[in-house]
Parts: C-alpha cells; sequence; structure tokens
C-alpha cells in the first residue's frame, strides 16, 4: 500500500504545476494523529557544495538531478519538465538557515528557498529569472492560500550574476529575512493573523528551480513568474555553493501533539538526530565518501594506488638490494672459505717437505 501511495504521488507531482514539487506534504498533522515523527537536525552544520555533493543520508534529491561541480550545486533546466530539487532529510524546530547561492536567469524561471513542514506551514525566498534587481519574500500558514498579498519584495544587486547570502532567523515570535548582512524584513507572530498564520511547525529546507512560466501552469502563475519561458534560450543554472543550518531545539526527532499546528503542541524526544550521527561519523565509511564528487573520489582511489605503487616498488627495491647485499655477503664468505682452504692447503704443503 504503501508503495503504491509513493506510485500515485510520484504520478500526481508529473501532472501538477512543477511548484508543488517543492510544497507538499505526505502526511498532514492536521487531519490525523498517525504521522510519523520528524527527523530532527538538534544541532547546526554547514554543508559546503562546492567541490562535494550531498550526503545522500541527509539530502534527498526529490525531481530532476543536481549537478555537482566545483561552483557548487547546479540545479539545471535543460527543457520543459525539468525542476531539479533537493530537501533535508532533517528538520528544525525554529533556527536559522542561511544560503549562498546565485539564482537563474530566465523568463519564468524561478529559484527557489523554501522551509516547508507537514502541516504547510512555509518561509519562502523567490527568485524570478527576469527580475534582476528583486527578491520575493513569502510565507504560508497551514497551506492557506486564500490571498496572495503577504509577498514583499526586496532590492537585491544582480541575483542572477552574483553569489548572496539569503538567511531566514525563525523564532516562535517572529520571522526575519536577511540578503547578506542586512535585515530586509520582520514577521512578527501577531501580524500574521493573529498567530494563525505565522509558521510555528518543524520545517525542513528545500532547494529547487521551477518554470513557473510553463505554459500548463495557470495564467496567474505565469503572469507571477514573468512570463513564458523560453526553452530553447537556456539552459537556465540556479547554483548553492553553501548551506548553513542551525535548529534552536535539541533532540533526535519531533512530533504533533494533537491536530492544532501550534508549536506549543509539538513534542520533543532527547537523543541523537541520525543526521548528527551521519555529519560525525568517520570519513570514508560513513555518507562522507558519498558525498565526495566523482572527480573528488577519483583523486583520492588515484592518489591511493599512486600510494600502493609507490609501496610496492619500494618493496621491491628492498628486496632486490638485499638480495644484492645477501649475494656480497655470499660472495666473501665463499673468498674467505677458499683463502683460509688454501692456507691450510700451503701449510699441509710446507709440514710435508719440511719431513723430507
Amino acid at each position: 500500500m504503501a508503495s503504491f501511495s509513493i506510485f500515485l504521488f510520484s504520478l500526481l507531482s508529473a501532472l501538477l504545476p512543477t511548484v508543488l514539487a517543492q510544497t507538499w506534504t505526505s502526511c498532514n498533522p492536521l487531519n490525523t494523529t498517525t504521522c510519523p515523527a520528524d527527523p530532527a537536525l538538534g544541532s547546526n552544520a554547514t554543508f559546503k557544495w562546492n567541490g562535494t555533493m550531498a550526503d545522500s543520508k541527509i539530502w534527498n534529491t526529490t525531481a530532476g538531478q543536481v549537478q555537482w561541480t566545483t561552483k557548487g550545486g547546479e540545479f539545471i533546466i535543460n527543457g520543459r519538465g525539468d525542476s531539479p530539487t533537493i530537501q533535508s532529510n532533517f528538520y528544525i524546530f525554529f533556527g536559522v538557515v542561511s544560503v549562498i547561492m546565485q539564482a537563474a536567469t530566465g523568463q519564468g524561471v524561478v529559484s527557489s528557498i523554501v522551509l516547508e513542514s507537514n502541516d504547510l506551514d512555509e518561509v519562502d525566498w523567490e527568485f524570478l529569472g527576469g527580475n534582476t534587481t528583486h527578491v520575493e519574500t513569502n510565507y504560508f500558514g497551514k497551506g492557506n492560500t486564500t490571498s496572495y498579498d503577504r509577498a514583499i519584495y526586496y532590492p537585491v544587486s544582480n541575483p542572477q550574476t552574483t553569489f548572496h547570502n539569503y538567511t531566514v532567523h525563525w523564532t516562535s515570535a517572529a520571522i526575519e529575512w536577511w540578503i547578506d548582512n542586512n535585515l530586509v524584513r520582520t514577521l512578527q507572530y501577531a501580524d500574521a493573523l493573529g498567530g494563525k498564520n505565522f509558521p510555528q511547525t518543524p520545517m525542513n529546507v528545500r532547494l529547487g528551480i521551477w518554470a513557473g512560466g510553463d505554459k500548463a501552469n495557470s495564467n496567474g502563475t505565469i503572469e507571477w513568474a514573468g512570463g513564458l519561458v523560453d526553452y530553447h534560450a537556456g539552459p537556465y543554472t540556479m547554483t548553492v555553493q553553501e548551506v548553513y543550518v542551525q535548529d534552536f531545539s535539541s533532540g533526535k526527532e519531533y512530533s504533533y501533539g494533537d491536530m492544532t499546528g501550534s508549536w506549543e503542541s509539538i513534542k520533543i524526544t532527547n537523543g541523537t538526530s541520525k543526521a548528527v550521527a551521519e555529519i560525525n561519523s568517520p570519513h570514508g565509511v560513513s555518507g562522507h565518501w558519498n558525498a565526495l564528487s566523482q572527480a573528488v573520489r577519483i583523486a583520492i582511489v588515484a592518489s591511493a594506488a599512486g600510494v600502493a605503487i609507490l609501496s610496492l616498488l619500494t618493496i621491491i627495491f628492498c628486496c632486490v638490494k638485499q638480495r644484492r647485499a645477501g649475494r656480497r655477503e655470499y660472495a666473501e664468505i665463499e673468498a674467505q672459505r677458499e683463502k683460509e682452504a688454501a692456507e691450510v692447503l700451503e701449510y699441509k704443503q710446507r709440514i710435508a717437505n719440511s719431513r723430507h
């Protein structure tokens, strides 16, 4: 039954607008008390992707494929239907998320940073490929889309050609959006429908690129994205260099105590999270080997092979050297033996001659 549900969701995801690839939930705690607990981060961590790929035990690619290069994780739209997306397998219960990235170019192309909970609390950064001067900040509470008046745009210099640090600082009292070292927006708890629309439940981190201007989307979505996408002018690439995440809570998992969606109902289970255990696991044994890019892996293997060959050559050299030394020693011993034998023979001859 579970596999069928996964299949059904995958099928529906292919049919729905690509934005829904990032804003969805497999089990909404507002509707049932049987949703599984959310695995926590319970700590802080920095994920550098300019040279390494994301650890698959910590990050899950939910759509398409991310290309891992020395520039960073590259989310690329090569053609219609492409919407590479990655999300953390861990959740944070209030905290900080900072992403150093460069948005994609292209009319109708949308680069996104999304914090999302199981009951559809949401905090967003949205970058429109055709808007080279501003970035959109937005939020939703419990999936409430009855109005679209929460989005506010803020100036940013050349987001499609320059890397910037985009940060969300999230507490039970307020949400702050920062660009580099500048605070651009603050949402107080009471200002979000008296707290009803305030994002306040454990959220994971989702990064991706999608074609808001695809012709299959609604006219409103296409207009918001800046117009129809010209796929022939691509590819369009969003690049992420680094992600820093700090969880203000500690523990190994978070669960909903009831169906209210209130932050006060969230239960924290003590212990070490799987994410922290993976992050702190030995290199080459855990997912850290898988987190290395193919080029780095090849370099390590080549280096190890070089060391092995060098060691083998050293052993062979030592063996040859020892063998040669052994031959010299044997020759010296044999020469000494022959000398002693000649001396004995000469002594015997002198004795024999003296008797005559």
